[in-house]
């Protein structure tokens, strides 16, 4: 398939495979996010980690500090090497929108940068699902490219892909809009460590469900 036509997030991620960890496993920025909410989850939280890749390092952090995780990815490559670099966490090979979960059930969800391969009528049911899917004050971590693009071709890591993002200020009305308050934001710059990888940039938020 050409660039024109982009690849499924499954293709992609299957087709990278450990090579994406090494690329990203290392930004500050991601493990500076993974510390702060750590800080401030209960003991024993039950955490979804949407867009799992490889388990680390999101749910391996997590279950390191005792945590209760379960990971979902559309990528079987990526849930394999899950599986077996972080056992004690749950993994599920499947479509977060289309996986039935139960409301409610989880403390903290996070989403580091699974949403980029959606369309926006798809990220904004996400963060609804994801807001539903939370206990009250429960814990949001996401993490985007903030651009403003909807559906353009580009080369991710040598893999073609169709991109859709918002802007800073578009993203942060989204969550808001799902029914969230965010009480911290960083905005950055990283360049993953792959070849054929470009500097770009980087929005995290932490926000409360209300």
């Amino acid at each position: 398939m050409d660039e024109e036509h982009g690849l499924t997030a499954a293709t992609v991620f299957d087709a990278l495979g450990a090579d994406y960890e090494r690329a990203f496993g290392e930004s500050a920025a991601h493990h500076a996010s993974l510390s702060r909410l750590l800080d401030r989850l209960a003991p024993h939280s039950r955490v979804l980690d949407v867009g799992s890749g490889t388990g680390r390092p999101t749910a391996r952090a997590l279950v390191d500090a005792g945590h209760r995780v379960l990971g979902v990815d559309v990528s079987p490559v990526m849930v394999e090497l899950a599986a077996k670099q972080v056992p004690e966490a749950d993994f599920e090979c499947a479509d977060i929108l289309e996986l039935p979960l139960e409301e409610g059930g989880f403390d903290a969800v996070c989403i580091y940068f699974s949403m980029l391969q959606m369309s926006r009528d798809e990220q904004s049911r996400l963060l609804h699902k994801a807001r539903r899917l939370l206990v009250p004050g429960g814990q949001l971590v996401v993490a985007t490219v903030p651009l403003d693009v909807e559906d353009v071709g580009v080369v991710f890591m040598g893999q073609p892909v169709r991109a859709t993002s918002f802007g800073p200020e578009e993203f942060t009305e989204l969550v808001t809009g799902a029914g969230f308050s965010v009480v911290w934001e960083q905005s950055t710059l990283f360049t993953p460590d792959h070849e054929a990888a470009a500097t770009e940039p980087q929005l995290f938020l932490h926000c409360r469900r209300v």
